[in-house]
């Protein structure tokens, strides 16, 4: 059986290339840029070639060539006009499109090729802010779209997951050169969502300190004994769909008693849902964070 998806509603293109479906429909009429096939019931559908094609026409668009000049390209020029911007540091939008496409297949290989090419002269922080981050955002519009299968998304945030874990095991062979703080980093219980998580544990490690990393769906209770190892703690928790709305506030209230929290130690929150937490009362161990960026901003400098 065929596992790859070689069949694309004008929705998909939509959704994938960020071109509206009116803009590809004037491209394909009178241009004909695009040969799609049509359905039994004459729906338009296209192929992964023709989803290639919008792609690379997409980035000759965004770099201001006319699409009237684009439609007298050969096909086979258009990748070679592509990778001539690219090479010209345009690479960003070209990457998003190859994960993309890698994701869409399944295809491991071209993840591989597309992140080693990023890797060259550039750091593991700017490739996760310009390309992953980015990325990791139009895969939950592409999810909700049913443009890609949660299979998709477990795909291509496990191989994200597999770069984040690789730089920060380089970072923690050596001993941590701050010992003024310990950081724990854990996720509240029902709460799966981790690639976050993850890269701020890198972004801490980067910066010579001793990180936990304890990971998904962590109660409460079981933080408790780390305080009779470490003072001045820094818990961190990422809040993507739990706790939910209603449970937020009572959530941080039972966290900061049951761990006896002294001014000593804090926790950082962040992720969607924090969002909906009622700033008034909050206890003064907790302080809340917008983005990932926003509390790497806040951490020491490397």
């Amino acid at each position: 059986m065929n596992s790859v998806k070689n069949s694309f509603s004008i929705r998909d293109m939509e959704n994938l290339s960020g071109i509206k479906a009116h803009t590809i429909r004037i491209w394909e009429k009178r241009y004909n840029l695009f040969d799609p096939e049509r359905t039994d019931t004459n729906i338009r559908t296209y192929s992964l070639a023709s989803l290639q094609k919008l792609l690379n026409v997409t980035l000759l668009y965004n770099n201001g060539y006319k699409i009237s000049k684009i439609a007298k390209l050969e096909d086979s020029k258009i990748p070679a006009l592509v990778k001539e911007i690219v090479a010209k540091n345009s690479e960003k939008s070209h990457a998003l499109n190859s994960l993309k496409l890698a994701m869409l297949n399944f295809d491991q290989s071209l993840f591989l090729k597309t992140y080693n090419n990023l890797m060259e002269g550039r750091t593991f922080t700017d490739i996760f802010n310009k390309v992953f981050i980015p990325l990791l955002n139009e895969l939950g519009l592409l999810w909700q779209t049913n443009t890609i299968s949660p299979a998709h998304e477990h795909f291509i945030s496990n191989l994200i997951k597999q770069k984040i874990y690789i730089h920060t095991e380089q970072l923690q062979i050596e001993e941590p050169t701050r010992k003024d703080k310990v950081y724990v980093l854990f996720l509240p219980e029902n709460e799966i969502h981790e690639i976050g998580l993850l890269y701020i544990n890198y972004q801490i490690a980067l910066r010579g300190y001793k990180t936990i990393y304890l990971g998904q769906t962590m109660p409460i209770e079981n933080l408790v004994d780390l305080l009779k190892y470490y003072n001045n703690i820094r818990f961190i928790s990422y809040f993507t769909v739990a706790p939910t709305q209603q449970d937020l506030n009572d959530y941080l209230k039972r966290f900061n008693e049951v761990l006896e929290m002294s001014p000593d130690s804090k926790l950082y929150a962040l992720g969607h849902q924090i969002q909906h937490i009622n700033k008034e009362g909050l206890p003064d161990t907790v302080k809340l964070f917008n983005s990932i960026e926003h509390l790497v901003e806040f951490l020491e400098p490397v």
